[in-house]
């Protein structure tokens, strides 16, 4: 289901995997969630068809990823950005809380 505009207050709230989210615009094949993290969070390694792009709004974050020809461990703050190609093993550790926006393409359906 497409959702063009969404309001702050018309946000869908959803709480996944202990992680308190917003989904928010949703187009036809991508769509946009901002993730509520706190303290202690944490995503173990995963991986997802989705492609997964992200901008840090506030909090300390610490990415690792398993790419094909490298590997990624940093600490990501406000301003910071990302891509994880989708299929590609990946943790998420929130080091001090704060929000992220992620897009996701296609849409996580677990997340509407």
């Amino acid at each position: 289901m497409q959702k063009i505009v969404v309001r702050k207050e018309e946000a869908l709230k959803h709480e996944f995997k202990g992680v308190s989210l917003d989904s928010l615009a949703v187009g036809e094949r991508s769509m946009v969630a901002k993730m509520n993290y706190v303290k202690g969070n944490f995503a173990t390694t995963h991986q997802h068809p989705h492609e997964q792009c992200g901008y840090v709004i506030s909090g300390e974050y610490r990415l690792k990823a398993e790419l094909p020809d490298k590997q990624i461990d940093v600490l990501l703050h406000a301003g910071d950005s990302y891509a994880i190609p989708g299929g590609t093993p990946h943790s998420f550790e929130v080091m001090e809380g704060g929000e992220v926006i992620d897009v996701f393409t296609p849409q996580r359906e677990d997340y509407l």
